[in-house]
């Protein structure tokens, strides 16, 4: 469909095309030395010692449930109003997820009361989600963490650029996940990058990406090898120097464009709350400072949101839904049988609005007042 207003669009221009030319033309694809530049750009910007990029974020998810150590048996608690990704990666080492409960109507991160409500002897960690780039409440979820002796792991698939109390997220917990994918802040089409200040756990994570390798194909390229052992059991989660590439220059217009969306946030608020004051916009004054990846309201309780959609892409104006829960689907029912009120609620009503920074300011005054005219 040709949207007038689409959900998303990517910023790419005449220097993502030329930074793709030359990993082209220098005839090295492969992770290598354009791979090792993203990844020390990235440490310096999120404030990580190691960064390693890989293939998308649900390996960076995987990798840090296998950095921690999960096994079967154990638990790992987390939201259930994520991605279905951030539940899978638990499951992959045969740990099961255990779903917390989210915060209110205007924090739909996950509650740190609940959490602490779902850890049983057999919990190992929490993963935490920093929905829409709005931080979790960090200081109380550490608290937790080390007083029942808990690792953190950090979804920040929507958080690049997101501070907590002047520390950047991917900086709290012991790892950290972020998403490259096409709608994403910055993007590389698909792609990620996983972060420790852990020696320990770097070293894991280097050897999970690539087959459980000591070296690498651009060492021995290099000269700096020329075999191998394999000394753990690994994957291929490596990304490729195309998406390092791109990753690279996205990376450095990420700042400008993140206070773009945000200024594109407050323009929001102002506009629902003249004109549909009966629509929530959730994380109103919300400490730190956010990426603002997504704009999400809840619409008034008993609309019917499918029919909003749908009369809204009737305008051409798509939206979206962030997210089915988790513990709603098939492959999920038969492991959980949570308790969710306040999530239960809000994602019967939560509809996510077009957000990217080449809106202009008239996207969201007639995005607001389409608004008014569908529920009125």
């Amino acid at each position: 469909m040709n949207w007038r207003i689409p959900l998303s669009d990517i910023d790419f221009g005449p220097e993502e095309t030329s930074a793709v030319l030359n990993v082209l033309e220098s005839r090295w694809l492969t992770m290598g030395g354009v791979t090792q530049a993203f990844e020390g750009e990235f440490s310096a910007y999120v404030g990580a010692k190691y960064s390693l990029a890989v293939a998308n974020c649900t390996a960076a998810l995987h990798m840090a449930c296998l950095a921690i150590d999960l096994h079967p048996g154990d638990e790992v608690i987390l939201p259930a109003l994520t991605f279905v990704a951030t539940a899978n990666a638990i499951r992959y080492t045969g740990a099961m997820p255990v779903f917390a409960d989210v915060t209110s109507e205007n924090n739909l991160n996950i509650s740190p009361e609940s959490i602490e409500q779902h850890i049983t002897p057999r919990t190992r960690a929490i993963i935490v989600v920093h929905y829409g780039g709005y931080p979790c409440d960090m200081p109380r979820i550490m608290d937790i963490a080390k007083k029942h002796k808990l690792y953190v792991i950090e979804d920040d698939a929507h958080a690049i650029g997101s501070e907590l109390d002047g520390i950047k997220l991917g900086n709290w917990g012991d790892l950290s996940c972020f998403s490259f994918f096409s709608n994403k802040n910055m993007t590389t089409g698909e792609g990620g990058m996983v972060t420790t200040n852990d020696d320990g756990f770097a070293k894991k994570l280097s050897l999970f990406r690539s087959h459980g390798m000591t070296s690498m194909t651009w060492d021995r390229h290099k000269g700096h090898a020329w075999s191998y052992d394999v000394v753990e059991l690994g994957y291929n989660y490596r990304i490729d120097e195309i998406r390092a590439a791109l990753g690279r220059v996205q990376l450095g217009k990420l700042e400008a464009n993140n206070v773009r969306r945000r200024s594109l946030v407050k323009q929001y608020r102002e506009a629902l709350q003249e004109l549909v004051p009966e629509v929530i916009a959730p994380f109103e004054n919300h400490p730190g400072i956010s990426s603002a990846h997504i704009m999400p309201i809840l619409l008034p309780d008993g609309t019917d949101r499918t029919c909003f959609m749908e009369n809204m892409k009737a305008q051409g104006i798509q939206t979206s839904i962030h997210y089915p829960p988790i513990h709603h689907f098939t492959a999920y029912q038969e492991i959980t049988n949570s308790v969710l009120p306040v999530t239960e609620n809000v994602v019967e009503r939560e509809v996510t609005l077009p957000l990217y920074p080449l809106m202009k300011d008239e996207d969201v005054v007639l995005i607001a007042k389409t608004i008014w005219e569908v529920l009125h």
